[in-house]
């Protein structure tokens, strides 16, 4: 059956068209700097808040209007994945990305939960051999059951450490049946509440030798996908062992795992860690470590995880920006881990929330190019730190200068001149950009 009846296969129309079921700037065979918008975005669509999401709050009931939400169990989930690939070819996407819970219903045990999911991989490698449509990437849900409730990897009950090894491995053995290009750790429960009943070396530990155990898996059962780390701060617990990408970087490069993973970088996480997107997509790129980016903005005003549809094209430009410098995203993308608003109920929404999401990412695209282009930031770089590039400068970075040195330099006493930063005048060239290309 049809469950979108309403919308057609979206095409690009370009930015002067009135009809919202089209694209404005995602023309997927344009090319920008090199390669096609479609390459070089590499979407993604997230099965859970487009498929399963029923648009509940901390304040009330769902809102959803999804045609599949009168079946129940199996049903539901198969026709769950009928309408998803209905979906990817409307929007002609490349990518999906998907936790284990969310194609498939957990049973009564692990046996018969791995059953579900077996038939549900069974009938998602059908619908791909007919589809451009392939997993982005997939991972484990270890928060929403109640047996999370001390954490996952982290827990105090070494039965649940148990439980999560049983279930990551069975991920990464789909992962490597469907393709995946990536397997994604998000550890929603691994933080704690309270020093008090904490023994904080132990968990660490502990979550250490279950990535290692992870990384040992993969590579005896030959799955070749990059293993990527999603940094998450407060929500739900205060104190998450993953707040920030210099958080995981520590913890990675403590425990001899950081040849191992890469960051999946998400914009609302960012803001939750009071910091931007762009500071956290910069601090993976000049580590080595940006591997894949959850595409979508927060709202500064409340302190959860809004997960809005990214429309902010002063972000996406700078996201754009960050990622072109990295030379793209690899085996990674731009997943929309985003959500319609809890009063945006209607399937239609679903292709409207995307559409807005790929124009936004689009246009920041063309302009980020541009400005790599026309070198804009980073002739206001070299310029401003060009101290550094000749007399005492010079020997600093070079190795040359010492204490002593130094001290002999700052005592001729010669004068200091600072010049200004200009962030104002910066800013308003990025705006001439946005406004232009």
């Amino acid at each position: 059956m049809k469950y979108f009846n309403n919308v057609g296969k979206i095409a690009y129309e370009g930015a002067k068209s009135k009809n919202p079921f089209a694209f404005k700037y995602y023309n997927p065979e344009e090319l920008v700097a090199g390669k096609t918008m479609e390459e070089q975005l590499r979407f993604s669509v997230a099965y859970w808040h487009t498929f399963t999401g029923d648009g509940s709050d901390p304040f009330g009931s769902g809102t959803m209007l999804r045609p599949w939400d009168k079946l129940t169990g199996m049903d539901q989930a198969k026709a769950r994945l009928e309408a998803a690939f209905e979906l990817f070819e409307k929007l002609n996407v490349p990518f999906f990305a998907f936790h284990d819970r969310d194609i498939a219903p957990e049973g009564d045990t692990l046996q018969e939960t791995n059953e579900n999911l077996d038939t549900i991989i069974a009938l998602m490698k059908e619908y791909m051999k007919t589809s451009k449509t392939k997993v982005l990437w997939n991972t484990v849900n270890m928060f929403s059951h109640p047996r999370f409730v001390h954490g996952a990897a982290t827990t105090c009950n070494a039965d649940v450490f148990a439980y999560c090894a049983a279930q990551v491995k069975k991920g990464l053995e789909t992962g490597k049946e469907l393709g995946t290009e990536n397997y994604v750790f998000w550890g929603g429960r691994e933080g704690y509440e309270t020093l008090l009943n904490t023994d904080l070396t132990l968990e660490l530990d502990n979550l250490a030798r279950f990535m290692h155990m992870a990384v040992d898996y993969a590579k005896e059962i030959g799955y070749t996908g990059q293993f990527l780390i999603e940094p998450k701060p407060k929500e739900p617990t205060k104190h998450q062992y993953d707040f920030d990408a210099q958080t995981v970087m520590a913890f990675l490069s403590k425990y001899d795992l950081k040849d191992h993973f890469k960051m999946n970088i998400e914009a609302n996480h960012a803001t939750l860690a009071a910091h931007n997107f762009q500071h956290e997509l910069r601090m993976s790129r000049v580590n080595g470590v940006l591997g894949s980016v959850d595409a979508n903005q927060g709202d500064t005003m409340l302190g959860w995880d809004t997960d809005e549809f990214p429309t902010d094209l002063y972000e996406t430009t700078l996201a754009m920006y960050e990622i072109l410098k990295n030379g793209g995203l690899g085996k990674g993308g731009l997943n929309f881990d985003a959500k319609p608003r809890r009063g945006s109920f209607e399937p239609e929404d679903l292709f409207l929330a995307h559409i807005a999401g790929m124009d936004s990412f689009a246009k920041g695209l063309k302009v980020a190019s541009k400005l790599i282009e026309d070198q804009v930031f980073e002739k206001i770089i070299d310029d401003r730190y060009g101290s550094f590039k000749e007399g005492i400068g010079l020997e600093i970075i070079s190795g040359k200068a010492n204490f002593r040195t130094l001290e002999a330099y700052a005592l001729q006493n010669k004068p200091i001149n600072n010049k200004s930063g200009r962030q104002e005048n910066i800013k308003a060239i990025l705006n001439q950009y946005l406004l232009e290309f």
